[in-house]
């Protein structure tokens, strides 16, 4: 009998991966139910005999099990998408069933946490600082010294929190690692309690991912023998993006409303109920595992370029003609991720900009694609790395009301806390239609009906810009957190890369 595998990732169900399934079952094939490869424009993709065929849709079975299918990409493995990336983190994807826990073993599942259990909490903690481990989740602060930070701490409970509240426009991998390889997540946040002394954790998830809550609640409960004593419970928030900020998160998990926390105390010291705690992204957490591994350390610290070592799952999105998961080793620039791995835009026109780190993140400009990708260097260049997602826009895209966007998106995502976020955002966005009425008046171009009782204010358009920059200066440096304080990136890179956007 022909062995069928197809993912059950949730963009491949989303894509008709399910109908698909259903329809070989009909026709007499066995069917195996994997994580995905992350080729995310071949989905729903088949597998047989490592050779894959998609995107597939219900007519094409037939074709697939004869042979004469004319949707054969070759073998997966070997598909240039797939062999140029250097995957750790992702090494499964694609390869093992989910739920498995014999494939989960059988790729090497639980041999670091073994070889943790073995070494002690002080060996642990050195050797995550040893490999240069950086957090994922977008500030890039170095992994170990946070733990050595709550290993030193005495409390009488201490917690692990994985951070799984992936709201970024253009981010996915999370997602992925939680639907297609959750128990690595539950033994890097099991490395992580030996570590430091905990043995409570708590994985918070988005209720917009109703496959991930699923998948991550049936792995807590397969594997509770192997990681017990520590135990793991899934906690699902209501989707508020403020959240994704580890103490807007913590008040979430408290039952509190989710608004941030003035720093002091560090989480490390007084995190959730007021213990010390470690608060991890899933790709810091899964990618622990592998690091702990013997030699795995010094192999993670061998990649990447200067203080950004490793990995880093990149998640292409956007108008890009192969949107999907890359894996590589830092260092590697814009251009080739977009242009030659992502084989530019969807609808073949031009690139126009690629903002990075989700709807914070910066624009950058065509002429910035030699900007490696590292954290140093994108800080430098006034813009983010953060969790990875690179989002592509054409040359049809208005990069004044892109950058308005981010101003309406914070005003509506600030949790009220401190007053540079909450009235700066809506100052902000009126501002910016100041600009681009003014802007429009002086070219004779007609505005929208609903701006003509705009209020005047007697400023010209070059200084209602001046008091742009001065509010995102404000907003940046006296925002209580990232959600006010990197609104300005887009805002201001919009300004500088494309000024005549902002006047049409």
């Amino acid at each position: 009998m022909t062995t069928i595998r197809i993912s059950d990732d949730a963009l491949a169900r989303a894509c008709g991966a399910d109908e698909l399934a259903a329809a070989f079952e009909k026709a007499g094939a066995s069917v195996e139910r994997t994580s995905s490869w992350g080729m995310q424009w071949l989905e729903p993709l088949v597998e047989v005999d490592g050779k894959g065929f998609g995107p597939a849709t219900v007519d094409d079975v037939a074709a697939i099990l004869d042979g004469s299918s004319d949707k054969g990409i070759g073998v997966i493995a070997e598909h240039p998408f797939i062999a140029s990336q250097q995957r750790l983190t992702f090494a499964r994807a694609g390869k093992t069933r989910p739920l498995s826990l014999d494939d989960y073993e059988a790729t090497g599942g639980w041999s670091g946490l073994k070889r943790a259990r073995a070494m002690g909490p002080e060996a642990i903690v050195e050797e995550v600082l040893s490999s240069g481990l950086r957090g994922r989740g977008g500030a890039g602060f170095p992994a170990g010294i946070k733990w050595k930070t709550v290993a030193g701490a005495q409390a009488d409970q201490k917690y692990i929190v994985c951070n799984a509240d992936e709201g970024d426009s253009g981010t996915f991998a999370d997602r992925m690692v939680m639907e297609g390889d959750p128990f690595a997540l539950i033994e890097g946040m099991a490395i992580a309690g030996e570590a430091v002394g905990a043995t409570k954790g708590y994985v918070y998830l988005r209720s917009e991912y109703p496959d991930a809550i699923d998948k991550m609640e049936k792995a807590v409960r397969a594997s509770a023998h192997i990681v017990a004593p520590f135990v793991c419970e899934i906690r699902a928030g209501a989707g508020a993006y403020v959240c994704g900020e580890e103490t807007s998160l913590l008040n979430s998990l408290e039952g509190k409303r989710g608004e941030v926390r003035a720093k002091p105390p560090l989480p490390a010291l007084k995190g959730l109920f007021g213990k010390p705690t470690v608060v991890n992204n899933v790709l810091t957490l899964a990618a622990v595992p592998h690091i702990l591994m013997e030699g795995g350390a010094s192999l993670y610290d061998s990649l990447g370029i200067d203080r950004s070592k490793g990995t880093m799952p990149i998640q292409l999105a956007g108008n890009i003609k192969h949107g999907g998961l890359y894996e590589v080793a830092f260092g590697i620039t814009l251009g080739e991720l977009v242009n030659e791995i992502g084989g530019g835009t969807q609808s073949g026109r031009p690139v126009k900009a690629v903002q990075v780190g989700g709807p914070l993140g910066a624009y950058i400009h065509p002429d910035q694609f030699d900007i490696p990708f590292d954290y140093e260097a994108y800080t430098k260049a006034d813009a983010l790395i953060g969790h990875a997602g690179i989002t592509v826009f054409d040359d049809t895209a208005d990069m004044g009301a892109m950058a308005r966007f981010a101003m309406e998106f914070c005003a509506a995502e600030s949790c009220g806390k401190c007053t540079p976020c909450r009235l700066g955002a809506v100052r902000g966005m009126e501002v910016i239609d100041r600009i681009r009425v003014g802007g429009r008046e002086l070219a004779g171009v007609e505005t929208e009906p609903q701006m003509h009782n705009m209020p005047k204010t007697g400023r010209s358009p070059d200084e209602e810009v001046q008091l742009l920059e001065d509010l995102c200066e404000t907003m940046k440096f006296g925002s209580l957190c990232a959600l006010g304080g990197f609104t300005p990136y887009p805002v201001m890179s919009a300004l500088k890369h494309w000024p005549e956007d902002f006047r049409k």
